[in-house]
C-alpha cells in the first residue's frame, strides 16, 4: 500500500480543485491542481481516487467507523456517554452526532468518486486504458460500498452518481432496493477491470468485490447473487483459510491467506488508537468499550456444545473447555494482558505481573477503578500483543474489513436460505470450525433447513464476533427487539462471592443467554438497560439539517 500513501501529502491540494472555484480573480492557479483542469493526468486520477480511500480513516465515537456499530448491538457497550450509547437503549433522534456523521461522511466520499466519474474520462485516451480502467473501478467500488451501508442504516437515500449543480441539489430520496441494485451493478460492471489478488491487502481487488457483492446480496435477501458471488470467489482458490485466528487481527495479517482488504495505516501518515480503546488500565488502556457476560457465555464448549448443555463446562471455571475464538476475541479475567494477569474481581486487590522472567504481585488497578471495564471483559480482536507499542494512543496496525471467513458464511447463509444444502454448505462452515487453531467439532450433516439456519447465525457470532457485522445481523434477521432490551451485564462482581454465576445460563439455538433462572443473578454487573422499538429502529433518523436543506427529503417512521 505504500503506492497509495505516497499521494496522501498531495491531498489537501486535491481537495481544494474538488471543491473551490476563484470567481473573482477568473483565472485558473499555476502552481496547483484546479476544478477547471482537473484531470490532466494519471498521477492526478492516482491523487484523486487516493482520496476516496482515505475517507476509510473515519473514527466515530472514538472507533473505527466498520466496527462501532456493534457497540450499539448485544455484543458491545461505549463507556463514553456518546451519541453512541444512545443509539444502544434507542434514545437517538435526528440531531444524533453518530448517526448523523455517517451520512455526512460516506456522502462526501461519494462526491469524491462523482468528481472522478464526471471529469476523468478523456484520460482514458492519454494512459494505458486498463490502468485506467482499474483505478476509476476502485473509486467506483468505494461509492458502492459507502451506499450500501447507507442503505442498510438510512433505507431509502438519495442516489447521486454525477455531480449537481445547486438547482439540482433538491434530491429526493431514492428507494432502497433501486440502491441497492445500482451498487449490484456498479460491482458487476467493474469486477472485470481489477486483479483477483492485488497483493497489497489495501487495494481494491476483485477479490473485494466479490466479498461485498456476496454481503450486500445477503443482507438484502438476494440469496442467489450471494451465493453466485461467493462461490466464484471460493472457486477461485485465490485466498484460504488461515491456520492462525488470532493472527489475521495483527500485523502479520498484511500477509495472511484469508484476508482480502485491509484499511491501511502509516506512523507518521495516519494512526489510531483502538488498543486505548480495548485495552485495561494497567496496559494503559482506557478499557472504554465493553462486551457484556452475553458474548462470553454464547461461546460453546470444545465438545460443540453450549454451556447450558456440556459436561465440560464447570461454573467456577468457566473459561476453561471453550471454543478457542472466545480467547482470540476477548480478555477474561485470569488470562494474561500485555505484561499482567488481567482480574477484574473487586476482591482481586493484587495481581502478577510480568518482567521479564520474572513474575510479581503489584497492586491491581482494574479492581475497583472507576474507569475500569464495569463488565470485567474486554477485546481482544484487532490488536497486536506481541507488537505493544509504546503510545496506545497511536499504532499503525492495519485492520482488515473483508476476509475469506466471511464469504464462505455468507455463502452458507444463502445456501441454506435457498434450501440448497449440500456437502458445500457443510464444508463451508467446517473449514472455519476446524481451522489448526479452533479445532471445534465439525457440524454433522443431515440437518433440517431450521437447524441449518440456527447454526449459522450462531457460528457468525463466533466467527466474526466484533468484526462489524453482529448489529447488521440481528437487524436484518428481526431479532433486535428480542435481543437488545434488558439489562445489558456484566460478571458477578460482588465483594466476598466467587465471582461466577452459580449455574450456565440457559442458551437458545443461535446462542442467545437467558439469565432468568440464575440464583444469582441479582450479583451481576448492571451497566445499562437497553430499548429497541421495532417500529422505529431498524432504520436510523435521516439528520435534521438534510431535512432542512433539501425539502425533498421525508423522515423515517417514529422520528
Amino acid at each position: 500500500m505504500k503506492n497509495l500513501f505516497k499521494y496522501i501529502l498531495l491531498i489537501p491540494i486535491l481537495l481544494l480543485a474538488f471543491s473551490c472555484e476563484d470567481a473573482f480573480l477568473e483565472r485558473l492557479p499555476l502552481d496547483s491542481p484546479s476544478s477547471e483542469t482537473f484531470f490532466e493526468n494519471e498521477t492526478e486520477l492516482e491523487m484523486a481516487v487516493t482520496g476516496v480511500y482515505n475517507r476509510l480513516w473515519y473514527w466515530p465515537a472514538g472507533i473505527a467507523w466498520f466496527l462501532s456499530f456493534d457497540f450499539a448491538s448485544d455484543d458491545g457497550w461505549d463507556r463514553n456517554g456518546s451519541p453512541l450509547q444512545a443509539l444502544g437503549r434507542g434514545e437517538q433522534n435526528a440531531d444524533n452526532s453518530y448517526t448523523n456523521g455517517f451520512w455526512a461522511h460516506f456522502y462526501r466520499a461519494i462526491n469524491r468518486t462523482n468528481f472522478i466519474t464526471s471529469r476523468a474520462e478523456h484520460l482514458r485516451d492519454e494512459m494505458d486504458p486498463a490502468d485506467y480502467d482499474r483505478l476509476v473501478g476502485e473509486a467506483r467500488f468505494l461509492r458502492a460500498y459507502f451506499y450500501a451501508y447507507l442503505a442498510e442504516l438510512y433505507g431509502d437515500v438519495p442516489l447521486v452518481t454525477g455531480t449537481l449543480t445547486l438547482e439540482e441539489s433538491q434530491t429526493p430520496r431514492t428507494q432502497k432496493s433501486a440502491v441497492i441494485d445500482f451498487v449490484l451493478q456498479e460491482l458487476n460492471a467493474i469486477k472485470p477491470h481489477l486483479p483477483m489478488n492485488v497483493g497489497e491487502k489495501g487495494r481494491i481487488s476483485r477479490g473485494t468485490v466479490l466479498a461485498l457483492m456476496s454481503r450486500v446480496a445477503l443482507w438484502n435477501e438476494r440469496w442467489d447473487v450471494a451465493a453466485t458471488a461467493a462461490k466464484e470467489l471460493i472457486d477461485s482458490g485465490t485466498y484460504s483459510v488461515d491456520p492462525n485466528y488470532e493472527g489475521m487481527f495483527t500485523f502479520a495479517g498484511d500477509n495472511s491467506p484469508e484476508v482480502i482488504t485491509r484499511i491501511q495505516y502509516l506512523r507518521g501518515v495516519q494512526t489510531h488508537n483502538l488498543p486505548r480503546n480495548f485495552w485495561s488500565r494497567m496496559a494503559l488502556g482506557h478499557s472504554n468499550k465493553k462486551p457484556p457476560q452475553d458474548f462470553v457465555d454464547t461461546y460453546d464448549c470444545t465438545d460443540g456444545l453450549p454451556i447450558d448443555e456440556s459436561p465440560l463446562y464447570d461454573p467456577q471455571r468457566p473459561f476453561a473447555n471453550r471454543d478457542p475464538r472466545l480467547h482470540y476475541t476477548l480478555v477474561v479475567p485470569g488470562t494474561r494482558l500485555v505484561n499482567w494477569i488481567y482480574e477484574t474481581h473487586r476482591d482481586s486487590t493484587m495481581t502478577w505481573e510480568f518482567r521479564g522472567e520474572d513474575s510479581v504481585r503489584v497492586p491491581n488497578i482494574e479492581a475497583q477503578h472507576a474507569f475500569a471495564s464495569f463488565t470485567g471483559y474486554l477485546y481482544r480482536k484487532h490488536i497486536d500483543l506481541a507488537n505493544y507499542p509504546t503510545d496506545v494512543g497511536s499504532t499503525d496496525q492495519n485492520l482488515t474489513i473483508f476476509r475469506f471467513g466471511e464469504v464462505l458464511l455468507n455463502y452458507a447463509e444463502a445456501k441454506v436460505e435457498l434450501n440448497q444444502i449440500d456437502e458445500s454448505v457443510y464444508d463451508a462452515i467446517n473449514i472455519l470450525r476446524q481451522r489448526e487453531s479452533v479445532q471445534m467439532p465439525p457440524i454433522a450433516p443431515g440437518k433440517t433447513q431450521q437447524e441449518m439456519r440456527n447454526l449459522v447465525r450462531k457460528e457468525r457470532r463466533h466467527e466474526l464476533g466484533m468484526e462489524g457485522f453482529r448489529y447488521f445481523d440481528i437487524r436484518r434477521w428481526g431479532i433486535a427487539e428480542e435481543v437488545i432490551p434488558g439489562p445489558y451485564r456484566g460478571r458477578v462482581n460482588r465483594y466476598g462471592e466467587g465471582g461466577w454465576l452459580s449455574e450456565a445460563p440457559m442458551i437458545d439455538p443461535i446462542g442467545t443467554p437467558s439469565y432468568d433462572h440464575i440464583s444469582n443473578v441479582g450479583d451481576m454487573v448492571v451497566i445499562e438497560t437497553r430499548n429497541f422499538n421495532p417500529d422505529r429502529d431498524y432504520l436510523w433518523p435521516i439528520p435534521r439539517i438534510e431535512l432542512e436543506t433539501n425539502t425533498t427529503l421525508t423522515q423515517n417512521p417514529g422520528y
